[in-house]
């Protein structure tokens, strides 16, 4: 298990609701050399007095060296907690998700506010449309299966493709990645609405193509 010590007067970031924990805020991190390599390995967060603070992914190639998943010591950053946060993401944009003009690219993810620190992800053409996720941090990276898994489950959309934003893997220490993940790539140019207008798009990029 990973141990990360947080500076004296740091841990008052984290307890005011930040999520992220930069690397000038660690004192030191403990664990096995293998744990501490692994991107996104889950460690946790104690303050200099040895006092629990928080659960997080860790990341030492990343300037945000941790981000936390649950400020709970009795809420184990496992399975369970991933599909539960992608359901309750779904489900707290339901109705404007279901309600949506099937051209419209709707929003199922934001990131930290939905408890999945650097995930986002959308929606193009509903249930039998496409899923685009963006995996820009360690954490939701390593539970990338769990993720996607839970996406169809709670959308029953069967589609899901991997869109890379390079600039921020890279600075992650991530791989560039971007691939059709479950069923179906999207085409490469889709209408997709903005406003009053549809425009021409590539949602695998969100490249807007010139008119």
């Amino acid at each position: 298990m990973l141990i990360i010590t947080i500076k004296q007067g740091k841990e008052k970031a984290i307890l005011s609701g930040d999520p992220w924990i930069y690397q000038s805020a660690i004192e030191k991190v403990e664990g096995k050399p293998q744990e501490r390599s692994k991107q996104g390995a889950t460690a946790v967060v104690q303050s200099s007095a040895r006092k629990f603070l928080a659960r997080a992914a860790y990341n030492a190639k990343s300037q945000i060296a941790a981000r936390i998943w649950t400020l709970r010591e009795d809420e184990p950053v496992d399975h369970a907690l991933i599909k539960r946060r992608v359901a309750e993401a779904v489900e707290r944009r339901a109705a404007a998700w279901q309600g949506a003009d099937p051209q419209a690219l709707v929003q199922l993810v934001d990131g930290e506010k939905d408890g999945l620190p650097g995930l986002l992800v959308h929606s193009y053409g509903g249930a039998g449309g496409y899923l685009v996720c963006q995996f820009n941090a360690a954490g939701v990276d390593l539970w990338k299966v769990s993720i996607m898994q839970a996406l169809v489950k709670a959308t029953g959309c069967p589609n899901v493709y991997e869109r890379c934003d390079k600039p921020l893997r890279e600075g992650e220490g991530l791989d560039p990645i971007a691939r059709a993940r479950a069923g179906e790539e999207p085409p490469q140019r889709l209408s997709v609405r903005d406003g009053e207008k549809l425009v021409p798009m590539d949602i695998r990029t969100g490249f807007i193509y010139p008119r």
